[in-house]
């Protein structure tokens, strides 16, 4: 693909858009460590100069893309079944559940995330910061009243904390859920070593269900609980 040169904002917002949907598209053929601000320019057409008219830089771009998935992955989540009763664990369960297997099926996603606070969050101006941190409070927050709609007993702060546990679950849950080549073969030809491959969806799944039960125990009225 040429570009012409964009020359009206509506033009510019169009080249963002362009810049965008390519390395939105890279990503699912490549992970985020591959992806080059030389082959994205390659592949749409124009020199790397040009395309730091739009995007301050690699990471810059990378971001952006973060918050996007981050947002689509709040409005599936919410396109979701409503709540089917049961008890307060039994729901927190399945919407533990439910996160889990959402993020597996979402690897750009997780790919992304596992890049944010070491690579993403750098080489970039104060400027993109503070835009990338927004968007993040605004995902968060459509996070958080999705986990209010499945269990509204946690209250905000509860739900605040299951989002961000989940989420630090799934950053840190997602590169060690992929190991090398190497790491591979050393698993499929020692069985004794079978315990420490690491599934990602039943940990996330975990997680998500043990710290869902602790904070609805926490929620529980001092008068029921026992008299010590």
């Amino acid at each position: 693909m040429k570009f012409q040169r964009a020359r009206s904002d509506e033009q510019r917002l169009e080249r963002r858009r362009q810049i965008l949907s390519t390395a939105a598209a890279m990503l699912t053929e490549m992970p985020v460590a591959k992806l080059s601000l030389n082959e994205l320019s390659r592949r749409i057409g124009l020199a790397k100069s040009n395309v730091l008219r739009y995007f301050e830089s690699r990471e810059a771009v990378l971001l952006e893309l973060l918050q996007a998935e981050m947002r689509d992955w709040a409005a599936e989540l919410g396109r979701g079944s409503p709540p089917d009763g049961g008890t307060p664990r039994e729901r927190g369960d399945r919407l533990a559940q439910t996160l889990a297997a959402s993020l597996a099926g979402r690897p750009v996603l997780c790919d992304l995330l596992a890049a944010q606070a070491a690579v993403l969050e750098h080489n970039i101006s104060t400027e993109v910061a503070v835009r990338h941190k927004h968007a993040a409070w605004r995902n968060t927050q459509a996070l958080i009243e999705l986990v209010r709609w499945h269990l509204p007993e946690l209250g905000s702060e509860g739900a605040a904390q299951l989002v961000e546990t989940t989420v630090l679950t799934a950053m840190a849950a997602w590169p060690c859920s992929r190991p090398s080549e190497a790491l591979r073969a050393a698993y499929d030809s020692d069985p004794e070593l079978a315990p420490l491959r690491m599934d990602f969806t039943d940990l996330v799944r975990r997680t998500a269900e043990v710290t869902a039960s602790g904070l609805l125990a926490r929620q529980e009225p001092t008068s029921a609980r026992p008299a010590s």
